[in-house]
């Protein structure tokens, strides 16, 4: 493993060092994760630049899924949310801790990639239906 220092504005190391402690995580095993997160995301062009709040994620069965970018709130948690649950992004944004216009932006992505995220949510229906 190589040393690299690294400059922060303080802000930024403020917030990373908070996120480090909520994932009980050491700061530099955070921007460790952080770097190697986005290293991944740039080696699999998965992101659409149209939105750069969602980004994808690989849970334990291998598929990527869209999630909120620094959460893992899943896009179609959110479209589940207005689609079933008839909640405004107003609501959703207050439930999940998340900005109205990241809501809004998600549901974008969702209009979106609708085909991928809906396969997604019959899929998982599917397993729990076999349950």
């Amino acid at each position: 493993m190589s040393r690299y220092p690294l400059n922060l504005p303080q802000d930024l190391k403020r917030e990373a060092e908070e996120y480090a402690q909520q994932q009980g995580v050491s700061l530099n095993q955070f921007i460790l994760w952080s770097v190697a997160e986005k290293v991944g995301q740039l080696k699999q062009s998965l992101d659409d630049p149209n939105f750069p709040e969602i980004t994808y994620r690989r849970g334990a069965s291998g598929v990527p899924t869209p999630v909120v970018r620094g959460t893992r709130i899943r896009v179609q948690t959110l479209a589940i949310a207005t689609q079933h649950w008839k909640m405004s992004p107003a609501e959703i944004g207050a439930d999940y801790g998340l900005d109205e216009r990241i809501v809004r932006s998600a549901l974008e992505f969702y209009a979106a990639h609708r085909a991928e995220i809906d396969a997604n949510i019959v899929a998982e229906q599917a397993l729990q239906d076999e349950r």
